[in-house]
């Protein structure tokens, strides 16, 4: 999948925003696993739209002070996506658990005339919504690894 996008695909680099992340945002659908939920949020830091990712933040965790700053002028260039089976096999170990995951993704961006990468390890928790009691997926938190 390419890291960079068009204007006919999703932010996230999926097919069209529509038909990746569009309906999670729009709340017509819900994220079927954590890396669906990752893209999204990544979708919604790419629109600046705080409300959705505060309601994807689990409530343990959710930060009170606003996440975003409307005046950053801030541009997100790409997503790459790197968890799938390097994550994998560091868990093989652990108990599998259906309702935790980890995914671990690098995205990239540009600030102040700057070009930066955010390569995060995101962890994610699947719970009863609230208001419906529909299992969803909740981000729970971020850790930064070593640079390579």
């Amino acid at each position: 999948m390419s890291k960079t996008t068009t204007p006919e695909t999703c932010p996230c680099g999926g097919p069209s925003l529509a038909a990746c992340c569009g309906p999670f945002i729009e709340g017509s659908a819900l994220p079927p696993t954590a890396e669906a939920l990752m893209r999204s949020r990544y979708t919604a830091y790419s629109q600046k739209n705080e409300p959705y990712l505060l309601a994807t933040w689990h409530p343990s965790t959710r930060p009170a002070e606003p996440i975003i700053d409307e005046k950053e002028a801030i541009r997100w260039l790409g997503l790459e996506v790197k968890s799938a089976l390097r994550l994998r096999q560091r868990k093989v170990n652990l108990p599998d658990d259906p309702d935790s995951d980890t995914v671990e993704f690098v995205a990239r961006f540009k600030t102040g005339g700057r070009a930066h990468r955010l390569h995060e390890v995101s962890r994610f928790l699947r719970e009863p919504d609230p208001a419906t009691g529909a299992p969803r997926w909740y981000y729970l938190d971020g850790s930064f690894p070593n640079k390579e």
